[in-house]
């Protein structure tokens, strides 16, 4: 059984998404981030940039446990491991890292970026708001060209399209209007409609609550 350290985040769903997909047993351990526990020496054995989430495979690729932090570096583990949601031709395979590798430079960034400043940000920044939601509308953009040509970023359904599903969830947050990117709804529509999806996005959803004034410090200010 595979032990996941995580939090109902983004980066936390694409791994939660992969094992419902996957079928692969796991056990949650929550890491609140709001109260620090990111911080404990014994999750950052596991995960030293203090960064949810993480696992740790008793079972690994030479029979011995394996821990791993880093979202897109799991995804790509449990793909190797299962065989599953990486396209098996050498060509298709680096089209979904491609697309993987969008969601974490760009997608995770800078859609983070414009939630923060849109939403949680102490003070209203109009400089920031402005550019990062205009990049929000940028990569929207870049997703709804690419969603004209192919149903999914790879072309079939893998894990790129696991990455970057979750942050497209707060699109309103983000300054985002779906309508405007009729492909990225489609897309959107027919990902959030999976079983294994579904299953996914409430893995600790009854912990997520409005964040106090200590959470954020703990998250954006200098306690982090």
């Amino acid at each position: 059984m595979i032990d996941v350290y995580t939090w109902p985040t983004p980066n936390g769903h694409k791994v939660h998404i992969m094992l419902e997909e996957c079928a692969l047993p796991y056990k949650v351990h929550a890491i609140d981030i709001g109260a620090g526990d990111q911080f404990k020496p014994a999750f950052l054995k596991i995960s030293p940039n203090n960064k949810m989430p993480a696992i740790v495979d008793p079972d690994g690729p030479d029979g011995k446990p394996i821990s791993l932090f880093e979202s897109g570096a799991i995804l790509m583990y449990l793909a190797a491991k299962t065989g599953k949601f990486m396209p098996s031709d050498v060509r298709g395979k680096y089209v979904a890292l491609q697309w993987l590798m969008f969601q974490m430079g760009g997608v995770g960034p800078m859609l983070g970026q414009a939630h923060h400043f849109r939403i949680y940000a102490p003070e209203k920044v109009e400089y920031a708001i402005n550019r990062y939601t205009n990049e929000a509308k940028r990569l929207y953009g870049v997703m709804e060209r690419r969603l004209g040509e192919e149903r999914y970023f790879a072309g079939e359904y893998s894990i790129a399209d696991m990455a970057i599903f979750p942050w497209t969830r707060s699109y309103a947050n983000q300054g985002i209007d779906l309508a405007d990117f009729p492909n990225v709804r489609r897309w959107f529509d027919a990902i959030d409609a999976r079983p294994a999806v579904k299953r996914a996005v409430q893995v600790l959803a009854e912990r997520r609550k409005p964040m106090d004034n200590k959470e954020k410090e703990m998250l954006f200010g200098a306690k982090q």
